[in-house]
């Protein structure tokens, strides 16, 4: 039963192996077949050690039954000799019977003895003498007397004899007149009809056999008595051996009793079919419950996995949460961590992404730009533009920054529409870059360069309004000109500093001599902020005379360079870079400073004027260096002007004009200083109440050699006298030009008819000999 069971979990262990082993396409599966084969193992093992148990036990009591049957058997055979031993004893007190023994009368026996096997129904009767006669004429079957006789000496009495017939049952009953003179034996065969017999009675089923040990087989030789022991054969039996008494010297009986345990199986086994039936029943209910388990499980996971497939796609994910277990905070915990990687993706498209236009930003435009170099192949070309567009400044400030935001936009789109192999970035503000590889060695780059360009060429309606369009772009080709990012991008920024230098609307190539300016560049800066911590700077004061008054009432500031190495190095020069690399903020703030201390020490009635760049005007500091200034020298407020261009409107208009009319509020002088060069002047002549109007020096020139010179000076000196502003011209250097002037109504000259620019020295020698002035003009 062991080996058996031992077997069967075996082989249950190598099939729930095998289940575990099998791959299903659907968790839902897995699971449930997993828990059933869990099941279905754990409940095997349980009937198989159910039934083992049922079986084991069913043997059990059959081996106790068949034990206490046995002896029960035992107790039969006993009875049976005693009434076989009664009957006898009662023939061999009778007085005939004794006296018939005693006298021989052997037909008197004979007849007794008849009538006694009749009565007892027994097999034999008959009489052995003393002497080992026995008085039964012609009777067969009756045992050796003598082995008999030396068994009754002994003082046995009742036993099992050998009979001709077999085996039997016998007793013997002493037969005394008044001593002992023979004995009455009667025997009963034990043959299987009486053994069934005597099994009838036991409460069991029951097969008993008696056989002289002689007759046995080995293994029932071999058995020990009084035990019960189990044999296969055609079918499991149990036996019980146990040797019996005999009357006769020379035979070894043993009784055998042997029982068949199929029928008491049978009735257990009604038992294990209903504890299979049972098992069957909790499998298939085990089954259904570890699917709705599984279903349980796996239908949030299955949500799961579609909400995953569906962010996997790019889209929109919204997962319904209805429990607080361990499925509902993997749920839980996956919608925040798609929430998360949702913002970081936002995260990073923001990172690498315009904001405004979508497209790449300079990062990533960097990035792929640096790629795409080390994939170029030999003969390839790859052309990186970098874009600025015209008069952007002007659209924003004019149109508003929303119209500025759908320009850029709009530029964006056109290009994306004209080139989508290309990458396109926009770097901030409005500056662009594209980047265009794999061009082919014999393609003509300056076609390519026109036609981006004239992409960039349109007027874009924006609000009901048109926004004239156009970039200037600078273009550099790898490998010619850079082979690594940093510097392909320095080349194409060089290439467009000369483009915008060059005028609007146009595209320029990289140059080798692009690089050599911007290092003449660069050591200038170097150079212009060394002079700042040096005092290199000086300024020159230019007279400004009055026909009315005929003198000098003032001085504009003009600034120089007085370089250790170069000299004297005129504004022109270095100014724009200044103002492009914002050293004119410093450089400023000293003209400012300077200007005013060397005009604290004119006379009162003496002005100063100090030319303001657009970054300066922006800077938010000049109002403060102004005052700061003021205060320092001491010289008061009315006879400090400043002199702008309408450049300064280009940012913000309405913060120019805040600006302008708080410093206006400080006493300060303001002239619009370039007058007539501008598209707005007029415009901003009617916002905001200038102090003086500088007629620009190509007006002056012109009133020798064009008719309408003349009228256009009528025209400035009228409109500046109706709106209650002075005028100055500049550039005047012959006497024709101021005669002109003075005729228009012009109020104050400036230029080399007068005086060059002098040093703070000659002012005081300027001031004190006005009358040189008044004999040069007369002359």
């Amino acid at each position: 039963m062991c080996v058996s069971g031992c077997a069967a979990m075996i082989h249950a262990r190598q099939l729930f192996g095998r289940v575990l082993g099998l791959r299903f396409g659907s968790l839902r599966v897995r699971i449930a077949v997993l828990y059933a084969a869990l099941f279905t193992v754990v409940l095997a093992l349980i009937v198989i050690i159910t039934t083992g148990g049922l079986s084991r036990f069913a043997e059990a009591s059959a081996a106790r039954d068949l034990a206490a049957n046995a002896r029960v058997f035992d107790e039969i055979l006993d009875v049976r000799a005693d009434q076989i031993s009664t009957q006898a004893d009662v023939l061999a007190r009778d007085f005939g019977f004794r006296e018939a023994v005693a006298t021989g009368d052997v037909p008197t026996i004979s007849s007794a003895l008849a009538s006694l096997e009749k009565r007892a129904a027994s097999e034999s009767a008959f009489v052995l003498t003393l002497e080992g006669d026995v008085l039964r004429p012609g009777k067969t079957g009756i045992p050796d007397p003598m082995p008999l006789l030396s068994r009754l000496d002994a003082g046995g009495t009742r036993g099992i004899i050998m009979t001709d017939s077999g085996l039997a049952l016998a007793a013997a009953a002493p037969i005394e007149a008044p001593d002992l003179i023979g004995w009455l034996v009667m025997a009963q065969p034990l043959d299987r009809a009486e053994l069934d017999q005597l099994v009838g009675l036991a409460p069991i089923a029951l097969e008993a056999r008696v056989i002289d040990t002689r007759n046995q087989p080995q293994w029932l030789r071999a058995a020990i008595t009084g035990t019960v022991f189990s044999r296969e054969e055609q079918e499991r039996a149990l036996y019980y051996t146990a040797n019996l008494a005999v009357l006769q010297e020379g035979i070894t009986p043993r009784l055998v009793l042997r029982h068949a345990l199929a029928p008491t199986l049978a009735e257990f086994s009604r038992i294990n079919w209903l504890v299979s039936l049972l098992a069957l029943a909790g499998i298939i209910l085990v089954f259904g419950l570890s699917w709705r388990v599984a279903r349980s499980v796996t239908e949030p996971l299955q949500q799961l996995d579609e909400a995953t497939r569906l962010i996997g796609e790019g889209r929109e994910v919204t997962l319904a949460i209805g429990t607080d277990d361990e499925i509902g905070r993997l749920a839980r915990s996956f919608v925040n961590m798609a929430e998360a990687i949702e913002e970081r993706e936002r995260q990073i498209y923001i990172g690498l992404h315009d904001s405004l236009t979508g497209l790449a930003s300079r990062k990533l435009f960097v990035e792929k730009l640096g790629q795409a170099l080390t994939r170029i192949r030999p003969g390839d070309k790859l052309m990186l533009a970098f874009i600025d567009l015209d008069n952007f400044k002007v659209v924003n400030d004019t149109l508003g920054h929303p119209a500025g935001d759908a320009l850029l936009k709009a530029v964006a789109d056109q290009m994306r529409a004209d080139y989508p192999d290309a990458l396109i970035s926009r770097f901030g503000g409005d500056e662009f870059a594209i980047m265009m590889d794999q061009i082919k060695p014999d393609t003509n780059l300056a076609a390519v360069a026109e036609r981006l360009k004239q992409c960039l060429i349109a007027s874009i309606p924006i609000e009901g309004q048109k926004a004239d369009c156009s970039a200037s772009i600078g273009i550099a080709v790898a490998p010619a000109d850079g082979t690594d990012v940093s510097q392909l991008m320095k080349h194409a920024d060089l290439a467009l500093y000369r483009a915008k230098h060059e005028g609007k609307a146009t595209y320029h190539f990289f140059e080798p001599e692009l690089d050599a300016q911007a290092r003449s560049r660069r050591q200038m800066e170097h150079e212009m902020r060394r002079a700042v911590e040096r005092g290199e700077f000086e300024l020159a004061y230019h007279p400004l005379y009055s026909v009315q008054q005929q003198g000098i009432t003032g001085f504009e500031a003009l600034i120089r360079w007085n370089h250790p190495e170069r000299g004297l190095v005129p504004p022109d020069e270095f100014i724009g870079l200044a103002e492009e690399t914002g050293l004119i903020i410093p450089i400023g703030n000293w003209v400012i400073r300077e200007a005013c201390h060397q005009a604290s020490q004119w006379p009162d009635d003496i002005t100063i004027s100090v030319n303001i760049t657009p970054k300066q005007f922006n800077y938010s500091g000049l109002p403060h260096t102004i005052m700061q200034a003021l205060t320092n020298s001491g010289l008061a407020a009315h006879r400090f002007e400043i002199e702008v261009t309408e450049n300064i409107f280009v940012a913000d208009t309405e913060k120019v004009m805040a600006i302008l009319r708080s410093l206006h509020n400080l006493g300060l002088r303001i002239s619009l200083d370039d007058f007539g060069t501008g598209y707005s002047t007029l415009h901003y002549l009617r916002s905001f109440p200038f102090d003086k109007v500088k007629i620009d020096r190509t007006f002056v020139e012109e009133l020798g050699t064009s008719s309408n010179g003349h009228a256009v000076i009528r025209a400035i000196t009228t409109l500046a006298d109706a709106l209650g502003m002075e005028t100055l011209a500049e550039g005047v250097e012959d006497a024709a030009q101021y005669d002109v002037l003075a005729r228009e109504g012009c109020r104050h000259i400036q230029g080399y008819l007068f005086s060059k620019p002098v040093a703070a020295s000659a002012i005081a020698g300027l001031l004190a000999d006005g009358a040189a002035y008044q004999r040069q003009l007369r002359a």
